[in-house]
């Protein structure tokens, strides 16, 4: 059962967002296409929202926070006791949305996937990478293809 739970600007949810999700395993040549990707989305001031759980996922979160545009973080798990250090400067310029979809300490396999279907249903467009029939994303980018985006430098 999702129970969820906000911490941070949760008007947030009102603008147009960009969902981004990635396998854990992810085709070298897709990492610094993806890096650049998040570089423009930092500097366009465009919102995405994530997961963030992922390695990929995780370095993405780290160029977003040295920008000025909103982020909201999708958590698998119980909202956290105490925030991150990294994200205070986010949180502390109202661009920083955190939302925990259940009361579970940790996240397991089905708690991420229903994060992940929670982040394709909350975006206008989402952007996958790394995902083949074998991923766990497989089917949530079947079910959202329509919001599907693919950037011209990927």
């Amino acid at each position: 059962m999702i129970k969820i739970e906000y911490y941070g600007n949760k008007d947030l949810l009102q603008i147009q967002k960009t969902a981004f999700l990635a396998s854990s395993t992810i085709p070298a040549n897709m990492v610094l296409k993806t890096y650049d990707w998040a570089t423009s989305m930092r500097d366009n001031g465009q919102c995405v929202i994530s997961g963030f759980s992922s390695k990929l996922e995780k370095d993405v979160l780290q160029f977003l926070l040295k920008g000025k545009q909103p982020i909201i973080i999708v958590l698998a798990r119980r909202m956290y006791k105490t925030m991150p250090d990294e994200w205070e400067a986010a949180f502390a310029n109202n661009r920083l949305l955190i939302i925990s979809l259940n009361d579970y300490p940790r996240q397991g396999k089905k708690l991420a996937t229903e994060r992940n279907r929670y982040v394709a249903q909350c975006a206008e467009k989402i952007f996958f990478v790394g995902v083949t029939e074998q991923s766990s994303l497989y089917p949530i980018k079947e079910e959202f293809k329509d919001k599907l985006i693919n950037p011209t430098n990927l």
